[in-house]
């Protein structure tokens, strides 16, 4: 069981970026998938998540409208669509697939595999 995040990498800001994040060993069509990101010095937050079907989203006040999530459940991927990025979306990025009631879609707790992070660096 295992998640596998990446696609992060160094961009200018006002650029664009797209993580992955690839599931194997469980069925990632029947979890939902959040996406955190954690900064130096700061708490992890959430960015971003999406329901098993692929049909309901949520983000944080602070990327919505700049990024999108896709969920391929044919390719047990899902994908975080960044646009626009700022210097303070700079961070290292984590996904999470889990099974949480809609109230706790937002925070870490609500799920339980995590992968390993990828990390975004948004500088001129």
């Amino acid at each position: 069981v295992q998640l596998q995040a990446s696609g992060g990498g160094l961009v200018q800001p006002g650029g664009s970026l797209r993580l992955s994040c690839a599931a194997s060993g469980f069925a990632l069509e029947r979890y939902a998938v959040g996406w955190f990101r954690q900064a130096p010095g700061k708490e992890r937050e959430f960015v971003a998540a999406i329901r098993a079907n692929g049909g309901n989203t949520y983000y944080s006040d602070s990327v919505r409208g700049r990024f999108a999530l896709v969920k391929d459940n044919s390719k047990t991927t899902v994908y975080l669509q960044m646009n626009s990025l700022k210097p303070e979306d700079a961070a290292v990025y984590y996904c999470a697939a889990g099974i949480p009631i809609l109230s706790a879609i937002r925070t870490s707790n609500g799920y339980r595999i995590w992968g390993q992070g990828t990390l975004v660096t948004v500088s001129s």
